[in-house]
């Protein structure tokens, strides 16, 4: 589990409010041009199981009123269903010519089952809108799309691979969002190769279909229930739907898709998400993702046909509902209703607890609709816990891309060091090994708030870090240090870039303690792979002889080249306080906890070599377990 922080960071951070972006800041609506209204009956279909209005379709002249609301910032729009194509060609003509003509309107996609298209339709889109965004929903291969049937059960595959193939031929590039359910999973590299082989499929959206509090079958209209219904209802058990996924299994599904995304080059011409926006999340960049962004429910809206203005589709309706169109002069009445809103106060509350988070940074706090659904079921640690594995795993998959699917180790957690660059890396690693370099005399100034090791010269200038070469080496290591350094240098020939014995700033107000840490920075990826063993190695020896009042912390993170820019992946060894203990009581203990660090290194030094770390090994075993327990217990689930 991560380490929270001492200070935590504003909510607005993580959750922000209509009111506080500007207008440089887009606002993402989805229009449901025909609310749940579908040609088609997937099982798992979230639209269907809402109270929406059957029949009725979005108008221009809504679009015209929705931009003339929002005229002073960007509007991003899809166009949604149920299936937005049953809304007719016509129709959909003049809502593509009504968004042309509002200049805030800064992208158009389109979100459709795909079954309908044809060269009519596209060269439809190419009149009235040549850049409009295609999104295909299709779950991989032929079983992975068992769940998306038409109402005489008939499967959908088929149909969806014609119009892949046919977008292909006329060179249009699509996104396909593909629902993860259990007849993917342990077949991402199936599903994946699937994908990939459709040269129009450019991104690939892997999304959960997290429904286990789903407990009825969707309502028909009539007394005779289409066939897709029957099927339905004879997939949901006592303990959910057939189609429902755990947060871990769904975490371990991307994991191995982004093994095989890489391995196999796929990342060359396929954008995987989430994968992509928790890489850009790890470089410290933003990503259009909400889930990965502050930009999160008071920046989506919804639209339906019959007036209704609410919050994200995703989260529940009607409680999702903010007002009504015809009522709503300006956005302020918008941000006003939000502000009021009992859901989206909730929504906000489930954000707070991540505002102390070690991975807030990265995860950005994840979905508070599907936060809410786990929340209501007392399962929210859940959704956390794999939100964390996802980060950690594909931090692991940067830093080792050679690792086997399910192979990196649990007790290292993406920790990032910010901000954590040196001048010059290449020329520190080639002095680190090279004792006939010339090394530049370095001023240490050593207090009991740290050593600082600087050029010499006028103002601020950094120095390069010290190497065991320098003449100056251990001058420039803190004592309490020292014992942790040596065992890695001098025991495991590691680099090591940073070093603190911890402090607690007392003379310093408004100073935080800053607790015991290394960096090791290894040569290359076969060293960092034995040292991520190492250390695991080490954490299993001396987790049970460390003092209650301390707690051993290995952390992923990245070093930043100032001269190339060059990133490099890092090691980091933590000693911070358990919880519950004191500052006082942390430090008192600290010696004795360096003293069975030191031994634990010194012992994991000595030990054979090996491939994988014993909790990854004990890790993989236990997944290959529950796969199969599960794989035998669903193989009475068929259709």
């Amino acid at each position: 589990m991560p380490v929270t922080r001492t200070a935590p960071i504003d909510l607005e951070s993580l959750y922000a409010p209509l009111s506080s972006t500007g207008p440089d800041t887009a606002v993402s609506v989805i229009l449901k041009l025909r609310g749940e209204t579908c040609d088609i009956d997937c099982l798992y279909c979230f639209e269907k199981r809402k109270e929406s209005p059957g029949g009725a379709r979005i108008s221009a002249a809504q679009v015209h009123r929705l931009g003339s609301i929002f005229s002073g910032r960007p509007l991003s729009v899809e166009l949604h269903g149920g299936e937005p194509l049953t809304a007719g060609r016509e129709r959909i003509a003049e809502i593509l010519d009504a968004l042309a003509a509002q200049p805030n309107v800064v992208r158009v996609s389109l979100q459709t089952n795909g079954l309908q298209l044809d060269d009519a339709w596209l060269d439809l889109f190419e009149r009235h809108c040549p850049k409009l965004e295609i999104g295909i929903s299709f779950d991989g291969d032929a079983l992975g799309n068992s769940w998306r049937v038409g109402y005489d059960g008939r499967p959908t595959h088929p149909r969806v691979v014609e119009a892949l193939e046919l977008l292909g031929r006329r060179e249009r590039r699509v996104g396909v969002i593909c629902a993860v359910t259990p007849y993917v999973l342990s077949r991402a590299s199936d599903v994946m190769e699937h994908l990939a082989s459709f040269p129009a499929v450019t991104t690939v959206s892997l999304v959960p279909c997290f429904d286990a509090a789903v407990t009825q079958s969707t309502t028909t209209v009539g007394s005779r229930a289409p066939t897709s219904r029957a099927l339905q209802r004879r997939a949901i058990g006592p303990t959910g739907p057939a189609w429902a996924v755990t947060p871990r299994q769904y975490a371990d599904f991307v994991l191995e898709a982004a093994h095989h995304w890489v391995a196999d080059g796929l990342f060359r011409g396929v954008k995987l998400e989430p994968v992509v926006s928790v890489i850009r999340r790890l470089r410290g960049l933003q990503t259009r993702s909400c889930h990965f962004s502050d930009l999160k429910c008071d920046h989506v809206l919804t639209l339906y046909p019959d007036d209704r203005l609410g919050s994200c589709d995703e989260l529940p309706w009607p409680q999702a509902g903010l007002a009504a169109l015809g009522d709503v002069h300006a956005e302020a009445d918008v941000a006003g209703a939000q502000g009021s809103s009992p859901l989206l106060q909730q929504a906000r509350s489930l954000v707070t607890k991540c505002t102390t988070c070690d991975y807030r940074d990265t995860c950005g706090a994840g979905c508070p609709a599907v936060r809410l659904r786990f929340a209501a079921a007392g399962d929210e640690d859940a959704y956390c816990d794999h939100r964390m594995r996802l980060i950690d795993g594909v931090a692991a998959l940067l830093a080792q891309p050679d690792l086997p699917p399910g192979a990196s180790c649990s007790r290292l957690h993406w920790r990032p060091v910010r901000p954590n660059d040196m001048h010059h890396v290449a020329a520190f690693l080639t002095r680190w090994d090279d004792p006939t370099v010339p090394r530049t005399p370095a001023r240490l100034q050593v207090s009991p708030n740290g050593n600082i090791n600087t050029v010499g010269l006028p103002g601020v200038h950094e120095a390069d870090d010290l190497d065991p070469h320098h003449p100056q080496w251990y001058d420039g290591i803190e004592p309490g240090i020292r014992p942790v350094v040596d065992a890695l240098t001098a025991g495991w020939d590691a680099v090591t870039y940073d070093s603190c014995q911890g402090h607690t700033y007392a003379d310093l107000p408004g100073a935080e303690p800053r607790f015991l840490s290394v960096g090791i920075l290894p040569r290359d990826r076969a060293e960092y792979a034995r040292t991520t063993v190492r250390l695991c190695r080490a954490a299993g020896r001396a987790e049970s002889s460390l003092p209650g009042a301390c707690s051993l912390v290995l952390g992923r993170s990245e070093l930043t080249c100032r001269t190339t820019g060059r990133v490099y992946p890092t090691l980091d060894l933590h000693l911070v306080p358990a919880v519950g203990t004191t500052l006082a009581e942390y430090f008192e203990n600290l010696a004795q906890a360096v003293h069975v660090l030191t031994e634990a290194l010194a012992e994991a030094a000595s030990a054979p070599p090996s491939a994988l770390c014993a909790c990854a090994c004990a890790c993989a075993c236990a997944c290959a377990c529950a796969c199969a327990t599960e794989a035998h217990s669903s193989d009475g689930d068929e259709q």
